[in-house]
């Protein structure tokens, strides 16, 4: 039986100015999880083009992406992706430590501290709850201070009052920091504080909410055309 191609992302053309907060909505099987892969490097479009950062991901080669998400991207995915032989402190120091940052240890513990893990920090993955593995892997993915953060349903396995730390921890990143923000996410008070949201059906993004943005001095965007 032959096999046909499925286009999951038709005609998709997106901007994200640096400092902005994007939240992305859509029904299950619509494709927004495809679209982070492809907006951090980790799965390459068929046709089209990505830039980051005036970068073009779809030109280097996977060592090159690697590099870029290493630097620049913190990632949060549904599925936590922890090593198991390694503790939550392990886990989230393993990013400074490949990039030879000193202190790694010190660093991860304050990040596992504002996630309000300080305590588990000795704990093996197998140790902790769901929402307990979501928080270390949202440190991990932000202990290394990246100027992009996507994340896929950021506060979807965590409690009321967790994930509404999280949120604030998100946000305070993106106010202080000047971290550019991509979520996807059904939680609406999430999406709500982003500067704008954006529904992914049948392939395309529509806009359905938009507040003013002041992205006048934004010195890099995140781009995806196809």
């Amino acid at each position: 039986m032959a096999h046909s191609d499925v286009a999951v992302l038709k005609d998709l053309n997106l901007l994200v100015d640096a400092t902005e907060r994007v939240a992305i909505v859509g029904p299950s099987g619509s494709g927004k999880t495809t679209l982070l892969l492809i907006l951090t490097g980790l799965e390459t479009p068929s046709t089209g083009t990505v830039r980051i950062a005036q970068q073009s991901l779809t030109t280097m080669t996977a060592d090159q992406r690697a590099d870029l998400r290493r630097q620049h991207i913190g990632i949060v995915f549904q599925s936590f992706h922890l090593i198991p032989t390694l503790t939550a402190l392990e886990n989230v120091a393993l990013p400074l430590e490949i990039g030879g940052q000193r202190n790694s240890r010190k660093h991860a513990l304050a990040m596992l501290d504002k996630v309000g893990l300080a305590a588990r920090g000795d704990h093996y993955p197998a140790q902790l709850s769901g929402g307990e593995q979501q928080r270390v892997a949202i440190a991990r993915a932000l202990v290394h201070g990246p100027e992009l953060i996507v994340a896929d349903e950021p506060t979807g396995n965590l409690d009321e009052n967790t994930g509404e730390r999280i949120m604030q921890l998100l946000i305070d990143l993106n106010r202080d920091n000047g971290t550019t923000l991509l979520l996807v996410t059904h939680d609406h008070k999430l999406a709500a504080r982003c500067d704008r949201t954006l529904k992914l059906e049948s392939g395309k993004l529509h806009t359905i909410d938009s507040t003013a943005a002041d992205s006048a001095a934004a010195s890099a965007a995140t781009t995806v055309s196809g």
